[in-house]
């Protein structure tokens, strides 16, 4: 099976400009493609990862994948999906975030040598004269199919700035850029760029009589279409100190069950043909089984195997199967000071990130969320005292599946 088909049968391509030619090169060609990511955090996030596995399946039928980072175009920011303007970040800031993305680049696709290309359009962008620029690039785009993009038309009512629309010439001038350099002939994205992956395809074309390709992706969402990615703290990292290894993997642990054999298909290497078998369990318990593989895979490939054994291990210890692993669940070290007069719990649940707010903390202990130990907690004002602890540890519990240890020294 080629690459192309590979991608298709896991679920993962939305759209593509020339699905034929496109299958023909996949097969036949070593292709150079590209896929950027904007420096909008200093982590990757559970959305971007399935971009990675794209370009780790692309990689292994040996295509050439160019990874571009948007030091230049995060100076924007892509109105895609977008509400409302996204938050302005200094050069300094998208700088740092820039490395922190080559550091997770080189960690989840394993980059060994020269096998992928890392490059940055601030290069390129930032001193790109604005005259210069309208005349070679903004000539061949037509405001009112502009204005008919997705990318867009969700912005209209609410207000889209100039500044803004400036993002899809931006990005399809890499596109141009990079054919240049590298002979770049393919784009990938998610689908929700499909509109600026349409505009670097035609801007090629215009400028330089050549046929180029894009390709997307669906984009991580449940099966009832809600977005993948996010729980009550926030986005799902890949950096280990902002989403632990363990926390990482209860998330994926924990999706629906109708949700699993999508996500092992499009997130992880495991054979289409251990997947049929899987499909078997969706309506028997069996399917906790497949659940277990999907969450090893993924955190292995981001965290490595040695973590995701530690998480794997955790889990079971703390839903007992009677393995120990219990060291490895997300734990705080407190001074002891601070519970010789006691500490709230709703004030201790914040500071150990178990809940974003006192007030998520106060909803969570109303609905019975929250136990210390196996007991629940019922009142608001609880205080947390030195005798609570047993060998200078205590389990918090949130919902069914969250835990957090704190000890005290």
């Amino acid at each position: 099976m080629n690459v192309f088909d590979e991608l298709k049968a896991r679920g993962l391509i939305a759209q593509t400009t020339h699905e034929d030619e496109i299958r023909d090169k996949l097969t036949n060609e070593k292709v150079t493609f590209y896929i950027g990511f904007d420096a909008t955090a200093n982590s990757l996030t559970a959305g971007h990862f399935l971009q990675l596995v794209v370009v780790k399946h692309m990689m292994n039928a040996g295509h050439q994948p160019i990874l571009m980072l948007g030091g230049g175009t995060t100076m924007i920011g892509d109105p895609s999906g977008r509400t409302d303007m996204r938050q302005m970040l200094t050069r300094e800031i998208i700088d740092e975030n820039v490395e922190c993305f080559k550091r997770q680049f080189i960690k989840v696709l394993d980059i060994k040598d020269d096998n992928v290309l890392m490059v940055n359009n601030a290069d390129w962008l930032l001193d790109v004269k604005y005259v210069d620029f309208l005349r070679n690039v903004g000539v061949h785009f037509s405001v009112n199919r502009m204005l008919a993009a997705e990318c867009f038309k969700s912005r209209l009512e609410r207000g889209l700035s100039f500044f803004e629309f400036n993002y899809m010439l931006m990005q399809s001038y890499d596109f141009l850029v990079l054919n240049d350099k590298f002979n770049c002939t393919m784009e990938l994205g998610g689908d929700d760029q499909w509109s600026n992956i349409i505009g670097g395809v035609e801007l090629v074309r215009r400028s330089k009589s050549k046929q180029v390709y894009g390709m997307t992706f669906n984009l991580l969402t449940t099966s009832s279409g809600v977005k993948m990615g996010k729980t009550a703290k926030g986005a799902v990292w890949l950096d280990p100190e902002r989403t632990s290894p363990f926390d990482f993997y209860q998330y994926w642990r924990n999706v629906d069950d109708k949700d699993c054999i999508r996500f092992l298909k499009m997130l992880t290497f495991v054979p289409l043909e251990e997947i049929a078998e899987m499909q078997m369990w969706e309506n028997s318990s069996k399917i906790n089984d497949a659940k277990e593989v999907l969450a090893y895979e993924i955190t292995k490939m981001v965290h490595g195997a040695d973590e995701a054994d530690k998480a794997k291990s955790a889990a079971k210890a703390l839903f007992g199967k009677g393995v120990e692993g219990d060291e490895n669940i997300p734990t705080t070290i407190m001074d002891k000071e601070k519970f010789e007069n006691g500490m709230g719990i709703i004030d201790l649940m914040v500071d150990v990130n178990l809940c974003p707010s006192r007030a998520e903390g106060r909803r969570l202990i109303q609905q019975g969320g929250v136990s210390i130990d196996g007991n629940k907690v019922e009142d608001f004002n609880l205080i947390v005292k030195l005798d609570n602890f047993t060998n200078d540890e205590i389990l918090l519990k949130k919902g069914k599946k969250v835990f957090h240890k704190v000890k005290i020294k």
